[in-house]
């Protein structure tokens, strides 16, 4: 870099600064230092009537005694690195600026995948692998930075967040630190799964990812060696099982396909075969480019190239398309990974494997800028979700532009700084001590958050403390009253094994008196009932996932998953309900809740019409509680927490409740005329007076989780309600 207005001293330590992140050699008065990018520099004398230069060449370094044997260092693939990281912060921090921005993640996986195969491929090669080198060096490279974000992560949630966010935190840290947060993150997956933006380390899974490779793939390459078969053969054909597995599960499956190592290895396959072929010296595929590249030297550069050189131009710039076509092409709403995934993908395949010659590799992504990000690319990953995260939680919303743009800013400051005083010095060294630290550190973290998950988030933290009984009603969609054994045995139904979730509890073993049917929606009713000292009387079952008007032949058209609602899953509920409504005679009172208010047709009344029908043909009086009222916010944002007053009322305009109950009114009034007999009950009582409609009661919320659901506080103020209406209404189901 020559800039005149630069005196040229302070020039030459700028090219110093610049030579950190790469290996080099100085000139410092007579004698010669080499710097090497990532790892010890050597004394030198910072004197300023020695002018710095740089040499030529740099100088011959005696060889260190290493098993593994690690690959020449190449600025183009740091330069990737920071096109990917980009993509991913800008995708997470302004997403409607580039919407295929997560595929970033994609070109770390074949990063990877080239890296660490290479390593292993000529380690073996040389017979000079070691397992255990090869794990301590893992542990050096990713354990640094991680803990410090896992613990980071930790403290600021002990002081901000509420006892279910961070109880979830907890749980996350541990899967973190284990190096399992995609099969924990799969396993959440789902209609209620908690929003992404309030998951401050959920971008963890990817890292999940790559650790799983990296424990599996070391051995299959051993053993293939020892057995001598063909490495290339074995690689391309769990290549080939590993993408197969992702086109055929992604459309039915996409959870899995997503977060699952099977339906990703290939990815990171790719950049394996990359530093075979590399390493072999056919990438190039001699034949191709001895017809090939003369043809576009003359008819793409019209210039005459060395040899090669102009296939590896076009190779890399094709593969640059690749990955702005997967950037501005794919998004959220695309089936990914599926053959979306393809285009960043070979885009990578193609960049690295296109050599540092390359004029797109050296001129580009070699420059000094997109190396500095490069170098920083991992610690930069791992801050810039947790930051963002954070900021939408404590704003309970997504947070404003310059709040998004301080939290990159933060981010790439403190990447910056773990790269230079945590990760390089632990990597650089040769202590014994260092990978059991580490990993003794990363157990300990694993166990504290594992801990704190397994205690409810720590409700008695001084933070919270006072607003605990607050608190203590944001327990998440899926609660205690989900299901029992009473119910589970005496109504077994073996299909919901493979369901997220799945309502079956009942109140007693008596034969059931009062049958509670519908969504989540109905089963936010159960503990108000068994609470209430005039309903509780009753033998009360609430049982079911769906809503009980769903069109069951739409839904067996569709591929069956782990959601209730999805294939067979709802003709096989409305079976077991019609069975458990034709054996139980004892059945007096049947209570309907979650019927939608989605501008329903004339075939959705006209199928909750045949169920109705079904019941009272059994002498059985239905009930049926109107849809109740939800916000488009979080209800946490009505409550204050440390750091934030609340950002919200609660109170929802008048305008929104009228056209809230207008929806359902349809509905409503053709029931009323075919069955004069069912009886509505307006449970938005539960939120309105005279003067406006709240979403709180008595400084206490009335809702459990960002879904809407009723809290167990308000499902008791809900039960009270319903009796005094029922005095009148359906007095036969009060029992003193």
């Amino acid at each position: 870099m020559h800039l005149s207005s630069i005196s040229p001293l302070l020039q030459q330590y700028i090219n110093f600064a610049y030579c950190l992140s790469i290996q080099c050699s100085y000139s410092i008065a007579n004698e010669t230092f080499l710097v090497l990018g990532r790892a010890t520099i050597a004394p030198w004398h910072a004197s300023n009537k020695y002018p710095i230069t740089m040499t030529k060449q740099p100088q011959v370094v005696p060889p260190t005694e290493h098993h593994l044997i690690h690959p020449k260092y190449r600025a183009d693939i740091d330069g990737l690195r920071a096109v990917a990281v980009l993509s991913v912060v800008i995708f997470h921090a302004f997403p409607s600026w580039l919407k295929g921005g997560f595929v970033g993640v994609d070109i770390f996986f074949v990063i990877s995948g080239f890296l660490i195969s290479t390593i292993l491929f000529t380690s073996l090669e040389k017979n000079q692998f070691s397992f255990s080198e090869f794990y301590a060096r893992r542990v050096k490279r990713i354990f640094p930075a991680l803990l410090l974000v896992l613990i980071t992560s930790y403290v600021f949630g002990w002081y901000v967040l509420f006892a279910d966010e961070f109880k979830q935190l907890g749980k996350h840290i541990a899967g973190g630190a284990g190096f399992i947060s995609n099969f924990v993150l799969w396993d959440e997956s789902g209609y209620f799964d908690t929003t992404a933006e309030v998951k401050p380390l959920l971008h963890l899974w990817s890292l999940g990812i790559e650790e799983q490779f990296y424990i599996v793939w070391p051995l299959i390459l051993w053993a293939t060696w020892k057995r001598k078969f063909n490495v290339l053969t074995i690689t391309a054909a769990i290549f080939a099982a590993s993408f197969a597995w992702n086109v055929n599960h992604v459309s039915h499956d996409p959870s899995t396909t997503f977060y699952l190592p099977g339906s990703r290895f290939w990815e990171l396959l790719s950049g394996s075969i990359v530093a075979y072929l590399t390493i072999r010296r056919s990438s190039g595929l001699g034949w191709i480019v001895e017809k090939l590249d003369p043809i576009l030297g003359k008819v793409i550069f019209s210039r005459q190239q060395d040899k090669g050189i102009a296939l590896r131009d076009t190779q890399s710039m094709v593969g640059a398309l690749l990955l702005v076509a997967g950037i501005l092409c794919t998004t959220s709403k695309s089936a990914f990974p599926g053959w979306w995934a393809i285009l960043p993908t070979a885009g990578a395949v193609l960049i690295i494997s296109a050599g540092p010659r390359a004029w797109l590799n050296k001129t580009v992504l070699s420059s000094r800028l997109l190396v500095w990000i490069g170098l920083i690319s991992f610690p930069l990953y791992l801050w810039h979700w947790p930051i963002l995260s954070f900021a939408r939680i404590v704003e309970s919303q997504t947070p404003s532009l310059k709040i998004r743009v301080a939290a990159v800013i933060v981010a790439i400051a403190l990447a910056w700084l773990t790269y230079r005083i945590i990760e390089r010095p632990i990597r650089a060294g040769k202590s014994n001590y260092k990978t059991p630290v580490l990993v003794f550190l990363m157990i300990l973290v694993g166990t504290a958050g594992y801990v704190t998950y397994k205690r409810d988030g720590l409700p008695f933290r001084p933070p919270i403390r006072s607003a605990e009984k607050i608190n203590s009603q944001f327990v998440g969609p899926l609660w205690k009253y989900t299901k029992n054994e009473t119910c589970v045995k005496r109504y077994p139904f073996h299909e919901s094994d493979s369901y997220l979730w799945w309502f079956c509890i009942a109140s007693s073993e008596q034969p059931t008196t009062v049958f509670v049917l519908g969504t989540s929606y109905a089963n936010q009713l159960y503990p108000g009932f068994i609470q209430n000292s005039m309903l509780n009387k009753n033998s009360i079952l609430s049982i079911g996932a769906c809503d009980i008007a769903i069109d069951a032949d739409a839904a067996a058209a569709t591929p069956q998953t782990n959601v209730p609602c999805t294939g067979e899953g709802p003709r096989h509920q409305e079976q077991l309900i019609a069975d458990i409504v034709e054996k139980n005679k004892s059945i007096k009172y049947i209570i309907i809740d979650g019927l939608t208010i989605n501008n329903p047709d004339k075939f959705y009344i006209a199928r909750l019409e045949k169920r109705i029908k079904a019941f009272e043909d059994h002498d059985i009086k239905v009930i049926i509680f109107t849809p109740h009222l939800r916000v488009d916010y979080d209800i946490k944002g009505c409550f204050a927490r440390p750091l934030k007053e609340p950002q919200r009322d609660c109170i929802m305009p008048p305008e929104d409740v009228k056209k809230f109950k207008d929806a359902f009114a349809p509905i409503m009034a053709s029931i009323s005329k075919s069955h004069p007999n069912v009886a509505f009950f307006d449970q938005n009582q539960l939120f309105c007076d005279k003067e406006k409609c709240s979403m709180i009661r008595d400084g206490m919320p009335l809702f459990r989780d960002e879904y809407h659901h009723i809290s167990e506080y308000g499902s008791i103020e809900l039960s009270q309600i319903f009796v005094k209406w029922a005095e009148i209404n359906a007095p036969g189901i009060l029992i003193k």
